[in-house]
C-alpha cells in the first residue's frame, strides 16, 4: 500500500466542534467472539481506527478484550481509535438508557465512548429480553416510549463527558428531522443502510446541509443477492482501476461523503478492504448514473428486528 494516497485516511469533522470521525470503519457485527476478538485486534494493526459496536452484537466484551491488549502494547493509543456503539430497543425507556450506556462501557473496558447511538427508533418492552415476543411470536413494542424521550436521555449522557457525540441509526429523513428540531445536542452521525443500490440520496442530502455524518452499513451489500460485488458496473470499473469491487465500493462511499463500514475475519480480506484509493471522477459518476437497481437488504427499518442478527436461542 502507498501512502500518497490518502483517502483511506478520510476525516470528516463533527457538528459539536469536539472531534472528527475517520471515515473508513470497522463493523464488529461478527457473531463468533474469538473471530471477532481476532478480527478486531487485526483492523487495529491493519490500519483501521473507526469501530462500530452495539449491545444488540453481544460481543462488546470480546471487542474491548481486543482492544485493550492492543492498547497496552503499544502499538495504538486508544485516543487515535474512535469508538460508537449502540442502545438496543429494550432500553429506550429514559430511566434505562443510562444503566445500559454503562453496561456497554463495562463490557468495552473504556472510560468514554466517541459517540452512542440509538441502534433503531423503535422501543421495545423494556426488560432484559433483547427480542421480547408475545405468543404468537409477534415482537412486543413499547408504545409509551418514543423517540426523541430516548434522545433526551441520550443528551444527558454527552453531558457527563463519558460519551463525546451521539447519534441515530436505521431511521428515515421524517424521524432523522424529527429529533434535530427538538434536539439540544443535534445528532452527529446517522447510520443507515446505504450502497449503490440503495445510495439514500435525499439522507445525504440533509446530512451535509445539517453537518450530520451519514455512516453507510451494508457498504459491501453484506454478501446478499444481488450480490453488489458482482454487479457488472462495478466489477468493470475494478478491472479498469485494476482494484478488487469491494475496494472500489468502499472508495465511492468515501468519496461521495458518507463513512462507510466493512466486516472482515481473515487477515486477507481486512487489508483489502482497507487498501482503498481514489478513482476517477468518471468511475464516480458511472457508479451514480449507471446503476438502476434498488435493494434494500436489511428489513430492520420496517419493523427494528435486524436482519443481519440472528436471533437469541
Amino acid at each position: 500500500m502507498s501512502d500518497a494516497d490518502r483517502l483511506r485516511y478520510t476525516k470528516i469533522p463533527l457538528n459539536n466542534n469536539s472531534h472528527e470521525i475517520p471515515a473508513l470503519g470497522f463493523g464488529t457485527l461478527i457473531p463468533d467472539p474469538i473471530a471477532t476478538k481476532e478480527a478486531v485486534r487485526i483492523s487495529l494493526e491493519v490500519g483501521f481506527r473507526q469501530f462500530d459496536c452495539a449491545e444488540r452484537y453481544r460481543n462488546e466484551e470480546q471487542v474491548g478484550d481486543a482492544m485493550r491488549a492492543v492498547f497496552k502494547e503499544g502499538k495504538v493509543n486508544r485516543e487515535d481509535v474512535f469508538v460508537g456503539t449502540k442502545l438496543w430497543n429494550n432500553h429506550h425507556r429514559p430511566e434505562r438508557v443510562e444503566p445500559a450506556f454503562a453496561a456497554s462501557l463495562k463490557r468495552l473496558q473504556l472510560d468514554y465512548v466517541d459517540l452512542y447511538s440509538i441502534h433503531t427508533p423503535f422501543a421495545f418492552k423494556p426488560g432484559d429480553d433483547q427480542d421480547p415476543r408475545d405468543s404468537n411470536g409477534n415482537v412486543i413494542y413499547d408504545d409509551a416510549t418514543t423517540l426523541t424521550n430516548t434522545w433526551k436521555a441520550l443528551e444527558n449522557l454527552v453531558d457527563e463527558g463519558r460519551c463525546k457525540a451521539i447519534g441515530l441509526s436505521n431511521v428515515g429523513l421524517k424521524q432523522l428531522k424529527e429529533v434535530f428540531d427538538i434536539a439540544r445536542i443535534k445528532p452527529a452521525v446517522l447510520q443507515v443502510e446505504s450502497h449503490p443500490y440503495l445510495p439514500e440520496w435525499d439522507l445525504l442530502d440533509y446530512c451535509k446541509k445539517n453537518g450530520i455524518v451519514m455512516q453507510a452499513f451494508a457498504a459491501l451489500g453484506h454478501g446478499i443477492e444481488p450480490r453488489l460485488t458482482d454487479d457488472p458496473v462495478i466489477t468493470a470499473i475494478a478491472r479498469r482501476v485494476n482494484k478488487t469491487p469491494p475496494q472500489v465500493l468502499l472508495a465511492w462511499a468515501l468519496q461521495r461523503g458518507t463513512a462507510p463500514l466493512t466486516t472482515a475475519r481473515s487477515l486477507h480480506h481486512i487489508e483489502e478492504n482497507f487498501d482503498v484509493l481514489t478513482l476517477p471522477d468518471d468511475a464516480i459518476e458511472e457508479i451514480a448514473h449507471s446503476i438502476s437497481t434498488r435493494v434494500r437488504l436489511n428489513p430492520v427499518v420496517n419493523t427494528g428486528v435486524p436482519g443481519f442478527i440472528p436471533r437469541a436461542s
